[in-house]
C-alpha cells in the first residue's frame, strides 16, 4: 500500500484537532427531554389556583383594603391616558398579605428566609390536596390531624417527599359570594399537630390553604411553627375542588421585593 504524503497527513491532523474543538465548543447533541416534557404538559389541564382581587377584597383587619388609583403625572398631577399618553397604569397601595398570597419564613422570623431569598426549584412541586369537605357538614371549624393524614394515605399512598400540601376546605366559594363569611372566624385549619407531621414525618415543602390564616388559635400556632421553621405557605387559594388528591403539579409565582415578607402570588395546577 502505497504511503500518503507527509503534507496531507499534517492537513487531515489539522482538520481533526479542529472538528474535535468545535463540537467541545459546541457541546453534545441537544437534549430534547424539555421539548418533550412541554409537550406533555401542553396537552394537560390547567387549574387557577388564584383570586383575583381589588379594593373590595376581604382581608385581615388588622391590614384594612387597598387602594387602587391611576398613576398621574408627576408636573401635573393629571392621570396617565391613552388618549393623552398612549399609556396608561394603576397605582397600588397594599399590604403585602393581599388576595392570594405568599407567606415566606421571614414574616413571622426575623432571621427567616425573605422572598427574593426562597429558592426557585420550590415554584414548581408534586401537588397533593387534603379534603376537609366531608367532615366539615359534621364539624364546620374542624382542623386537620394526624389521623386525618393517616387516613387519607391508606387511600392515596403515603405523601411524597418534597411536594406542596393544600387544604380543600371549599371556603374559596365564598370569597365574591359572601365575604362576610368567608372571614369568619373560626374556620376549617391545619392543627399544629398535623402541620409539624408534614413537615417533620413527610418532609414537604410548603402548605397551602383557602382561608386567610392557618389555624384559629389564639397565638397561630400552626403558622408561627412552619414560618419559624424555614418553610413558606400560600394563603387563600381556590379551586382546590377541581384538583385530585394526588398526581398533579403545582407552579406558584411571586414578584421578587427586595427582602419582600409577603405578596400576592399566583399559583395553577397542572393536572395528570
Amino acid at each position: 500500500m502505497r504511503r500518503m504524503p507527509a503534507r496531507l497527513l499534517s492537513a487531515l491532523a489539522l482538520a481533526a484537532v479542529i472538528s474535535t474543538a468545535r463540537f467541545a465548543a459546541a457541546g453534545p447533541p441537544p437534549d430534547n427531554s424539555l421539548a418533550d416534557a412541554y409537550r406533555i404538559i401542553s396537552t394537560k389541564q390547567f387549574v387557577d389556583l388564584t383570586h383575583s382581587f381589588g379594593p373590595d377584597t376581604p382581608v385581615w383587619r388588622g391590614f384594612g383594603p387597598a387602594a387602587f388609583t391611576a398613576a398621574a403625572d408627576p408636573s401635573t398631577g393629571q392621570p396617565y391616558s391613552i388618549e393623552h399618553d398612549h399609556f396608561r397604569a394603576t397605582f397600588f397601595a397594599m399590604v403585602g398579605q393581599y388576595g392570594t398570597h405568599i407567606d415566606p419564613p421571614a414574616h413571622f422570623d426575623p432571621h427567616g428566609l425573605t422572598m427574593d431569598e426562597l429558592p426557585l426549584k420550590q415554584m414548581i412541586l408534586p401537588l397533593i390536596v387534603f379534603d376537609l369537605t366531608p367532615i366539615l357538614a359534621r364539624d364546620p371549624a374542624h382542623a386537620l390531624t394526624v389521623a386525618d393524614i393517616l387516613a387519607w394515605e391508606r387511600l392515596h399512598g403515603r405523601v411524597p417527599a418534597g411536594c406542596f400540601a393544600a387544604l380543600r376546605t371549599d371556603m374559596y366559594k365564598d370569597w365574591d359570594a359572601n365575604p362576610a363569611r368567608f372571614k369568619r372566624s373560626p374556620f376549617p385549619a391545619w392543627s399544629l399537630a398535623a402541620i409539624r407531621f408534614l413537615y417533620e414525618q413527610r418532609g414537604i415543602v410548603a402548605n397551602g390553604h383557602e382561608s386567610m390564616d392557618t389555624d384559629t388559635t389564639d397565638d397561630l400556632a400552626s403558622e408561627a411553627w412552619l414560618l419559624t421553621h424555614g418553610h413558606w405557605q400560600i394563603e387563600v387559594m381556590a379551586h382546590l375542588d377541581r384538583v385530585p388528591p394526588t398526581g398533579a403539579l403545582i407552579v406558584v409565582s411571586w414578584p421578587k421585593p427586595r427582602h419582600g415578607l409577603g405578596f400576592p402570588a399566583r399559583a395553577f395546577a397542572i393536572l395528570p
